[in-house]
């Protein structure tokens, strides 16, 4: 792979060009994990920040969940919203006629912790070397969900900043850091159901 320059190059780079207004505009992407109830929180996000005039890539959205999103939410639900685009990164799973539904959640966390770094890293250096006649300006900040980890290590490669965006709802937060309290006064797993090992 090329060597891959950082945002702060890219726009030293720019400027240099005579784009300046191109380079200067802010451009987030945020990376959902490939769920509604992820998806949904992000676009709310994304369309804020897209308000406040940054430029915006929504990312992480195979292609059957983008397809999803829109019916969802009407075919007309992004229109008026220039400088917003998709992008789809694969998620390591294999295509199914079930592209109406969500996949498997915890395969779907299994795999894209291990397919999805170069895909996003590729994602981020085309973005980061995009022509100046194509209007994306350079990534300022990676937006990311808890589950999609992988995308801190990519961020730091290119010396993007990061922000965490946790979109589970209280009582699912309040879930998560009592876990350990319930596996420890043996509330869960309930007695006589055999946990899968899935590592």
């Amino acid at each position: 792979m090329p060597k891959v320059a950082s945002s702060k190059e890219y726009i030293h780079r720019s400027r240099e060009n005579g784009f300046n207004q191109l380079a200067e505009k802010p451009h987030v992407v945020c990376i959902p994990f490939p769920a509604h109830g992820h998806i949904t929180p992000r676009l709310h996000l994304a369309k804020l920040l897209h308000y406040k005039d940054f430029h915006i890539t929504l990312d992480g959205l195979p292609e059957n969940n983008h397809k999803r999103l829109l019916k969802s939410r009407g075919s007309n639900s992004l229109d008026g919203l220039p400088n917003f685009r998709f992008e789809a990164i694969p998620d390591g799973l294999p295509r199914t006629d079930y592209s109406d539904v969500t996949q498997d959640i915890p395969s779907l966390a299994d795999s894209t912790s291990k397919h999805c770094l170069v895909a996003f890293r590729n994602l981020l250096y085309r973005l980061n070397n995009s022509t100046p006649s194509s209007k994306i300006p350079p990534v300022t900040l990676v937006v990311y969900d808890g589950s999609m980890s992988f995308t801190l290590e990519a961020a730091e490669e290119f010396g993007i900043p990061k922000v965490f965006f946790w979109s589970p709802c209280a009582c699912g937060l309040l879930g998560y850091t009592l876990y350990h309290t319930l596996v420890e006064r043996g509330l869960t797993p309930p007695k006589g159901v055999k946990i899968k090992n899935r590592s």
